[in-house]
């Protein structure tokens, strides 16, 4: 008998197929993945060399550019905002409605809207604007 040398073994590891694996992977988890997109409602609003800050605790009618209402970020139409906005001011302390409108819209709407706010009995009304950028002080 005749003993030969031991053979070696390899121990190499091929991590292409592991690799191929991975990427599989990240291609299934990334097609399979949902992504949330943030709700809310887009207004651009006007420039005003004098705005200010204020606290948003009040109740907000937003008008977005196609004319659409929301109260305090809630779907309403022309129709029912006096009755919405009614029983949002009897649920305040603060009877203040900020209107934030987008500078696109009708002048018309905007004043239908102050009306609607003066006949719910609002005691203030703010029209959001965003400060100016090239103001000089």
């Amino acid at each position: 008998m005749e003993f030969e040398g031991r053979r070696r073994i390899s121990t190499r590891l091929n991590i292409a197929p592991l690799i191929d694996v991975v990427f599989l992977l990240l291609i299934f988890f990334m097609l399979s993945s949902h992504f949330v997109t943030q709700p809310g409602i887009k207004i651009t609003l006007p420039s005003a060399a004098t705005a200010k800050l204020h606290p948003e605790e009040d109740i907000i009618i937003s008008i977005t550019e196609d004319s659409n209402l929301y109260l305090n970020e809630k779907l309403v139409t022309l129709e029912n905002l006096l009755e919405q906005l009614e029983i949002e001011i009897i649920k305040t302390e603060k009877k203040t409605v900020i209107i934030k409108a987008d500078e696109k819209i009708d002048l018309g709407l905007a004043v239908k809207v102050m009306d609607l706010a003066r006949q719910a009995e609002a005691e203030r009304l703010i029209i959001s604007t965003k400060l100016e950028e090239n103001v000089k002080k």
